[in-house]
């Protein structure tokens, strides 16, 4: 039984890492070379090679990658590294192979990035949910972090990043508008992968202080089918005992559950708070997490 989950979780792996691939590749070629945008980290620099040189990009990728995975693998780990290798293979090969089969888009400059950032955000952040990495400056900061720890990581990626898309903009396009265009993109890949991976399980935290937490409990189990916490809580000035009816939930069934907190006590005091991630009945059950 072990040895079936096992094969199902690494069979699962290697298809989330084709699909991703994928993305990454069409981001890659049919987007943003076709309009010269910089991107960050070795596919950045496999596509100044790839205007200046003609350089297959994954080729570049992979040879770029091959000396920092032999150098860094004791600090990555085993099972860590071996996802990676496969995620940079599975970019690489559908970049030089399968993304020039399909039509490179000539379109829209703004639609040109909104597709790049968002297929490639999707990609990376699928590998990042396998526990996985596309590589390059990934592997770079891993590297400079266990030299020197004192280092934020924020600061290394920021430079590392822009020194990518300096270098693209200097050696390639040489516009100050494709420099714009490449921290717009970084910073949409960024907010894609956010939104990827805490998305699908992100949900609304409410805590109610009401002189009617029952039937405010009774009612977010009928409207919304939620169950709710009782949390004794003791009030600073007052020191009255209340009951705090705590939920978690989502957008749709919070806006459902303020509505009617309202109607059975307009003096309730409703904190929202948002939650990144929340497991368990009713949204993502521990087990399916990696």
């Amino acid at each position: 039984m072990k040895l079936e989950k096992k094969v199902k979780k690494k069979l699962e792996d290697l298809g989330i890492f084709l699909l991703s691939g994928f993305l990454i590749s069409i981001a890659t070629y049919n987007f943003a070379s076709a309009f010269s945008f910089p991107m960050v980290g070795f596919t950045g620099i496999g596509l100044i090679g790839y205007h200046l040189f003609g350089i297959p990009i994954g080729m570049t990728v992979i040879c770029l990658n091959i000396p920092m995975s032999l150098i860094s693998w004791k600090i990555l780990g085993r099972e860590f590294l071996e996802k990676s290798i496969l995620c940079i293979v599975s970019v690489a090969f559908f970049t030089d192979h399968i993304a020039p089969l399909f039509p490179r888009y000539t379109g829209e400059t703004l639609l040109a990035v909104l597709c790049t950032a968002t297929l490639s955000g999707i990609g990376y952040a699928l590998m990042y949910t396998r526990n996985a990495s596309s590589g390059g400056t990934d592997f770079m900061i891993m590297l400079v972090r266990k030299k020197f720890p004192h280092l934020s990581l924020g600061s290394l990626t920021l430079i590392l990043d822009s020194s990518v898309i300096i270098l693209g903009v200097c050696l390639v396009s040489k516009s100050a508008d494709s420099l714009l265009l490449g921290i717009l993109i970084t910073f949409l890949i960024s907010v894609v992968i956010d939104k990827v991976m805490n998305g699908f399980s992100a949900g609304k935290m409410t805590m109610i202080i009401s002189h009617y937490p029952e039937q405010i409990a009774q009612m977010i189990a009928e409207k919304v089918g939620r169950g709710a916490t009782f949390l004794w809580a003791e009030g600073s000035y007052t020191h009255n005992h209340k009951k705090i009816v705590l939920c978690a939930c989502n957008n749709k069934e919070l806006y459902i559950i303020r509505k009617n907190v309202l109607l059975i006590d307009p003096e309730a005091f409703v904190v929202i708070m948002d939650s990144n991630e929340v497991l368990g009945e009713g949204f993502i059950e521990p087990g399916l997490v990696n």
